[in-house]
């Protein structure tokens, strides 16, 4: 894979079913380098047999696919080149697409009703006076902060454009509209609502808020009930589901009312008596009743284990057989059914990175589930729910042209740290044919999180460095996700420590092989992994380079600056308000040490990264220059935190022509 395949990442939505269960709709999207933006159309795929899936739509960006109860409607966002996503509906035989809102900033997250005569979606509504098409953003008035969570990256400023819950009514017969009809607003006021679902009723839909007192200092959000009537409710009005007032500790990432309308399946985790004790706090899935009119809300049960089971925020749904959830697990996702006691029964296992699911309807359900793997960006499978031995099928194959392109599969690695942990990674080596045997010049990749996972899937920046000649080393220290509560706190209040070990440890194992060369070895990182590379430097000079990417390098300054910086660093790393707490924090902070690098270092950073602020990046490389190392820094404007995952394309492109520049200069390969 090369910097210009980029466009070869096809990777599908979560999966709509028509009732019958004959058929998906998945929105297939892909970075588009002519137009600069992300592309992608509604596919209709079918479940049985052998016939190919073929194109619904044929808009610009079409995601969000929803199919009505009776099979006729597809609802989906679409958004025109450089527009804002809208919601629309097409027949889900075809036709001509009708467009349903006129939302200033876009809309997503389109759910049928169980009538199917209305659509709830979400959208920011901003003040008045705000983000207005083409008017000068610089004169509009100050904002006024006075709570501790003002902006997102990605998102931007939040509290001048608060997200709520909308409604709008389905064309019934033939009436088409020939303007966008009205919506109604089911919630306002100075709160965000996120992820609603329909409750079976119809009458009330279950969706996430932090409505508590204390939701401006803490991590705590709630499941509440957003009632479906003809007027907004303010979202602090809310009735909860769970009552983070009353002494909940969860912070709920994603809800699900039951098929029967009695209970709600939660994903969340336990935040502690602090309500901010985040630090490898594994997701779970909960159950809890739906309050009685006037009710308090009962305690939510949990389901999985608190100290073995990571489960991923974007896979729930219900099965005749129970809830189905995706389970974090060395480096890959599983789909998995969680049994009355909470025992896992796994449907998808293997290499597989389970992104989605659902289940279709009838006498003989079967799970549609959207995954990735070593050779794919992510295709459509089904799968028997009694986790029988045949496996998943797969029902698209949307890698064909990137594995045609050349796709370097991954080879896991063992290694053992010098206090006796076992460590896991993998190893990729360019192709031979091209290369010879080796050895090959090395780099040692490092992740962001730290709690997050390497996992099997295609990853393009893997890729495109071994199909330049680089062998590629990656892991999952401790600190990571994916393999339990205690690997994942290992580092709490101990940055640079274990996780130091364990990745040496994995690029010595991988070194250790005779296509491996551990005379010549970079390392790079970005987030909480150019932390690490940035650290590394500071304690080593077995480097021939190095690239630090959006980089946590000084967790003093981070406090403050960053949207997370008010819990972020003090949790991790401690707090500097007095000596002793100071002097814990500086044993930890690249920057504090910045005066031992000798490693030459290309800095990469975004203008607009609000996660790790560019300050970060901008003062390590004075500091480096300053003192006569070799560094250069790379700056990228209008992008934040996520450049490399969904920034604009050829930006993307841009970067890795960049990093392909520095390492061949730095550790030539042949």
């Amino acid at each position: 894979m090369t910097p210009d395949d980029l466009p070869l990442l096809s990777v599908p939505s979560a999966p709509a079913l028509l009732p019958d269960g004959s058929a998906a709709v998945v929105a297939v999207t892909h970075p588009d380098l002519a137009t600069d933006e992300y592309v992608g159309q509604l596919w209709h795929v079918p479940l049985t047999g052998e016939p190919a899936p073929r194109r619904l739509t044929r808009g610009h960006r079409d995601t969000s696919p929803d199919v009505s109860p009776d099979g006729r409607w597809v609802a989906f966002c679409r958004a025109e080149p450089q527009g804002k996503p809208q919601l629309y509906v097409v027949e889900s035989s075809g036709g001509e697409p009708v467009r349903l809102t006129d939302a200033p900033l876009g809309v997503s997250a389109p759910r049928f009703s169980p009538d199917g005569r209305r659509i709830a979606y979400l959208a920011r509504v901003p003040e008045e006076g705000r983000y207005v098409a083409g008017g000068d953003a610089a004169a509009e008035p100050p904002r006024h902060i006075t709570s501790f969570r003002y902006r997102g990256d990605g998102v931007g400023f939040e509290r001048d454009k608060r997200q709520h819950v909308f409604v709008v009514d389905v064309p019934s017969g033939d009436d088409v509209p020939t303007e966008v009809p009205a919506s109604t607003a089911l919630t306002c006021g100075d709160a965000e609502v996120r992820g609603a679902r329909w409750l079976p009723s119809g009458d009330a839909l279950v969706a996430v808020a932090a409505r508590h007192a204390a939701r401006e200092e803490d991590l705590r959000r709630d499941a509440v009930l957003v009632p479906a009537g003809s007027s907004a409710v303010d979202v602090l009005d809310l009735v909860p589901v769970t009552d983070a007032d009353a002494g909940s500790t969860l912070s709920v990432e994603a809800v699900l009312p039951s098929a029967d309308g009695e209970t709600v399946w939660l994903l969340a985790q336990d935040m502690g008596a602090s309500g901010h004790d985040f630090v490898a706090a594994q997701l779970g899935l909960f159950r809890v009743a739906l309050p009685a009119p006037g009710a308090r809300p009962e305690a939510p049960v949990r389901l999985t284990d608190a100290d073995t089971v990571d489960l991923d925020a974007g896979v729930l749904v219900e099965s005749p057989a129970g809830p189905l959830v995706g389970v974090q697990h060395r480096g890959a996702v599983h789909l998995a059914r969680v049994t009355s006691d909470g025992g896992l029964v796994t449907l998808v296992g293997g290499r597989h990175v389970v992104t989605a699911a659902a289940v279709t309807a009838g006498p003989e359900p079967v799970a549609v589930v959207t995954a990735a793997s070593p050779t794919s960006a992510g295709d459509v499978l089904t799968v028997a729910l009694d986790g029988d031995d045949a496996g998943p099928t797969a029902r698209t194959d949307l890698s064909a042209a990137l594995r045609a392109a050349g796709v370097r599969e991954p080879r896991e690695l063992d290694a053992t740290a010098p206090d006796g942990y076992p460590v896991h990674g993998w190893v990729v080596t360019p192709d031979p044919e091209r290369f010879g045997p080796g050895p090959h010049p090395t780099i040692l990749m490092i992740h962001g999180g730290p709690y997050a996972q390497y996992t099997h899937a295609v990853f393009d920046e893997v890729q495109v460095l071994a199909a330049a000649g680089w062998a590629v080393v990656l892991g999952n220290p401790r600190g990571s996700s994916g393999y339990g509560r205690a690997h994942g706190r290992a580092i709490h209040r101990a940055f640079g420590t274990v996780d130091t070990d364990d990745v040496l440890a994995l690029l010595d194992a991988a070194t250790a092989l005779p296509e491996v060369d551990g005379g010549r070895v970079g390392v790079m990182g970005g987030s909480y992994g150019g932390y690490l590379t940035a650290w590394l430097t500071t304690r080593t000079d077995r480097f021939t380079a190095a690239v630090v990417e959006r980089g946590f390098l000084d967790p003093v300054s981070f406090v403050g600056s960053s949207d997370i910086g008010w819990f972020f660093g003090l949790e991790y790393l401690g707090d500097s308000a007095d000596d002793a707490g100071a002097r814990a924090v500086a044993a930890q902070s690249p920057m504090a040490h910045v005066g031992a690098v000798r490693t030459p270092t290309l800095v990469i950073h975004s203008e607009q990264d609000w996660r790790c602020p560019v300050e970060q990046g901008q003062r390590w490389f004075v500091e480096l220059r300053r003192r006569g190392v070799e560094a250069e820094l790379l700056l990228f404007p209008g992008e934040g935190h996520e450049l490399t995952r969904s920034g604009r394309p050829r930006h993307r492109q841009q970067r890795f022509e960049h990093v392909l520049a520095w390492w061949t200069r730095h550790l030539p390969v042949g």
